[in-house]
C-alpha cells in the first residue's frame, strides 16, 4: 500500500535503497545475489499496480524473491535471511501470505500460476494471477508443459519472462538464441508496435470485419515476428521491454492484466544490477558466501566437486567414450573443467533434468559412457528416467549425485536426503559414497567402467585435505572397508558419517567402550558378508547416514539382517529424521540430527546401556 502513493523519483530512490540494503546482507549472510538486484524494479512495478495478497505474484526458483520479502513487511527481519530461526532465501507459504507459493526448483511457477488462476475463477473470486519466471528457467521442460496448457485454456494469466541472459551459467539452447533474437531486433518492436496501432483505427463494421482485423494481425506479426513462439502457443505478446523502467512497467502490467487470455511479458533485466562485481561477474555473483567466510584461511582441501571435475577430466582424456552431461550447472558441478579440456566431451542441456538423463541413457546406447553430474535435490526431478531409460535397460550410465545430505542455509529445498532411498529400489543400480575426496576418485573409475548404472554420492563443500593418490583403480562392488576394530560395538557409517563415526570412536575409547568403525562405502549391494559376519560377533550396531532414515542405508542393513535371520540383534539408525529440517548452518542441522562425533557417543552408549539393562534383567528372571 505504501508503494501506491510513490512516484517514479521516490521509487527510484527506494530500488537504490532496497539494493543497498540487499548487498550489505547478503554480505553478511551469504545469499542470492545477483538475480535479486536484476529485478527491484520489477518488483516495485508489481507491488505497485497489483493488489497482494489478493493478486498473487509467483516466483520462479525463488533466487529474484529478496526485494519483495523486503516490501512485503519482512523488512526488520531481512538480516536473518538464511539463518537459524530466520527467514527463507526462497518464497515460503508458511513465512508469508505474499508468499503465494513456495519454491526452490526452476521452472514450477507458470504450472502454479495456472492452478491458482483455474481455483480462482472455478471459485468465482476475482485477482490477477503473475508468475515471474527467467529465461534459465524457462529451459525447464514443465514450464512448456504449463505454457501450452495455459494458451489451450485462455485463461487469464500473466507470464513475466526476466530476461537477463543467464541461469547460473549462462544460457545454452535455442530458446536462448530465440530470445536473444527478441531482445536484439528493435525492428521487430517497432514494426508490432505500430501494426496494432494501426489496427486498432480500423473501424468495428460488424462481427466479420473484427474477425478478419483479427485475423490479419495475427498473420502480418506472423510475418515480422521470428517464430512468434508465445503467440503460436496461445497468448498475447508484449516485448521485449526494458525491465528497469518503472513506469514502462507498471503501464505494461496494467494493460496485461486488463487484457483477457494469457499473456506473457518479456522483460530485459542485468542481473547483478547496481553492484558492479555483479554487474562484471554475474555468473560468480549469484550466490554469495559471507564475506567473513570467504576471506583468505590458508591452504584449503578442494571441494567435492573440484574433485569430481579434475577426476573426470582425467578419465575422459584416457577414453574418449566418455562424456559429462550437466544441467545448467557447469560450475557447482565441476564439470567446467571438462568443458574446458574436452570440449567436445561435455555437454549442458540447460534447466533440463529428465532431458539429461535419458540423453545418457541414448547416449550409452550408441557405446559411450556418460557421466551425469546433478545436485541430489535435482535429480528427484528424473527419477522416471532413471528408473525407466537407464536402469530397466541396464545402460552404463554414472551419476555423480552433489550436494547429497544437509546443505545449510538453502535448506529444505535444497537438501539431498533421498536419494539412497529412491534409487536403492530400482534394479541394477549400484550406489557408493566415499569417506572423503581421496575414495571419491576411485568410486569415480569404478563407476565409469562398471557395465551397468552407478549412483557415487558425495556431500556440499570441502574434503579433509587427504592425499590423492595419482592412480585411480576399481573397488571391489559391494566391498566395505573396516578402518577399526572392537569387541563392543559397531558404528557402521556410510560416505560423510565415517569421520564422525571415528571420532566417535576415540570419544567412545575414553569412556572405556571399543568399537569396530566400517567404512561401508556401498548402500547397494551391501557388503552382507561383513555386515552379517559383525552382527553375530558383536551384536550391537549403530548404523549412520547423512540422509533420511526412511528408506535410507540403515533400512538396508535392518532388511540384511532380516533376511538372514538375525533378529537378535540390536541396532540403532541415526540419520535425518521424518521431519522438515529448515536452513541453519550445516553443522547446525548436524547436531540437530545427532550427526556428529558427540552425537554418535551418545548413540551407541544408549545401545549399551539398553543392552545391559536387558541382560540384567534376563539374570533376575
Amino acid at each position: 500500500k505504501d508503494l501506491k502513493g510513490l512516484d517514479i523519483q521516490a521509487l527510484t530512490q527506494l530500488a537504490k535503497e532496497i539494493r543497498e540494503e540487499i548487498v550489505a546482507t547478503v554480505s553478511v549472510t551469504g545469499g542470492h545475489l545477483g538475480a535479486s538486484l536484476g529485478v527491484v524494479e520489477l518488483t516495485l512495478a508489481l507491488h505497485s499496480v497489483l493488489d497482494a495478497p489478493r493478486d498473487k505474484i509467483i516466483w520462479d526458483v525463488g533466487h529474484q524473491a529478496y526485494p519483495h520479502k523486503l516490501v512485503t513487511g519482512r523488512k526488520d527481519r531481512f538480516r536473518t535471511l538464511r539463518q537459524a530461526g530466520g527467514i527463507s532465501g526462497f518464497p515460503r507459504i508458511a513465512e508469508s501470505e505474499y508468499d503465494a507459493f513456495g519454491v526452490g526448483h526452476a521452472g514450477t511457477s507458470i504450472s502454479a500460476a495456472l492452478g491458482y488462476a483455474i481455483a480462482r475463477d472455478r471459485k468465482g473470486e476475482e485477482g490477477a494471477v503473475v508468475a515471474v519466471i527467467g529465461d534459465g528457467a524457462l529451459t525447464a521442460g514443465m514450464a512448456f508443459e504449463a505454457l501450452n496448457h495455459a494458451g489451450d485454456m485462455g485463461i487469464d494469466l500473466v507470464v513475466i519472462i526476466n530476461d537477463n541472459e543467464m541461469s547460473i551459467a549462462p544460457n545454452v539452447g535455442a530458446l536462448s538464441a530465440y530470445l536473444t533474437r527478441l531482445r536484439m531486433d528493435q525492428t521487430i518492436r517497432r514494426a508490432r508496435s505500430d501494426l496494432e496501432a494501426v489496427i486498432k483505427r480500423i473501424p468495428g463494421i460488424g462481427e466479420p470485419m473484427v474477425k478478419s482485423a483479427e485475423r490479419l494481425k495475427d498473420t502480418l506479426i506472423h510475418m515480422v515476428t521470428p517464430g512468434s513462439l508465445f503467440e503460436a502457443l496461445g497468448f498475447s505478446y508484449y516485448g521485449p521491454i526494458d525491465g528497469h523502467n518503472i513506469p514502462l512497467l507498471q503501464r505494461v502490467i496494467q494493460d496485461a492484466v486488463a487484457r483477457r487470455g494469457p499473456v506473457v511479458i518479456h522483460a530485459i533485466t542485468e542481473k547483478g544490477r547496481g553492484y558492479r562485481p555483479a554487474e562484471l561477474d554475474p555468473g560468480k555473483m549469484h550466490a554469495m558466501k559471507p564475506v567473513a567466510a570467504s576471506a583468505p584461511k590458508g591452504p584449503k582441501a578442494p571441494t567435492y566437486s573440484a574433485i569430481v571435475g579434475k577426476t573426470v577430466v582425467e578419465l575422459a582424456k584416457a577414453d574418449p567414450r566418455i562424456v559429462g552431461i550437466t544441467a545448467a550447472m557447469p560450475e557447482g558441478t565441476g564439470l567446467a573443467a571438462l568443458a574446458d579440456a574436452c570440449p567436445d566431451q561435455f555437454f549442458d542441456v540447460g534447466i533440463a533434468e529428465q532431458h539429461a538423463v535419458t540423453l545418457a541413457a541414448g547416449l550409452a546406447c550408441g557405446g559411450m559412457k556418460p557421466v551425469v553430474a546433478i545436485y541430489s535435490t535435482f535429480l528427484q526431478r528424473a527419477y522416471d528416467q532413471v528408473i525407466h531409460d537407464v536402469c530397466l535397460q541396464n545402460l552404463p550410465v554414472t551419476f555423480a549425485i552433489d550436494r547429497a545430505g544437509l546443505v545449510g542455509d538453502d535448506g529444505a529445498t535444497h537438501h539431498g536426503l533421498y536419494d539412497l532411498a529412491y534409487l536403492r529400489a530400482v534394479p541394477n543400480m549400484v550406489i557408493m559414497a566415499p569417506k572423503d575426496e581421496n575414495e571419491l576418485r576411485h568410486m569415480l573409475k569404478t563407476a565409469v567402467e562398471w557395465p551397468g548404472p552407478a549412483a557415487v554420492r558425495y556431500p556440499r563443500g570441502s574434503g579433509y585435505g587427504v592425499p590423492l593418490d595419482q592412480t585411480l583403480k576399481e573397488l571391489p562392488i559391494g566391498e566395505a572397508e573396516i578402518l577399526q576394530h572392537g569387541d563392543d560395538i559397531v558404528l557402521l557409517a556410510l560416505g560423510s558419517m565415517v569421520m564422525p563415526a571415528l571420532e566417535a570412536a576415540r570419544l567412545l575409547a575414553q569412556d572405556g567402550v571399543r568399537a569396530t568403525v566400517v567404512n561401508a562405502r556401498f548402500c547397494k549391494p551391501l557388503d552382507k558378508k561383513c555386515i552379517l559376519t559383525l552382527a553375530a560377533r558383536v551384536g550391537l550396531i549403530v548404523t549412520i547416514e547423512e540422509h533420511a532414515l526412511a528408506g535410507g542405508f540403515g533400512s538396508a542393513v535392518l532388511e540384511c539382517l532380516e533376511e538372514a535371520g538375525l533378529f537378535n540383534v540390536r541396532v540403532k539408525r541415526l540419520g535425518v529424521p521424518d521431519r522438515v529440517i529448515e536452513h541453519a548452518t550445516h553443522a547446525q542441522q548436524l547436531a540437530e540430527c545427532g550427526l556428529t562425533p558427540q552425537g554418535i557417543r551418545e548413540a551407541a552408549l544408549q545401545l549399551l546401556g539398553q543392552r545391559q539393562s536387558s541382560e540384567a534383567a534376563t539374570g533376575r528372571l
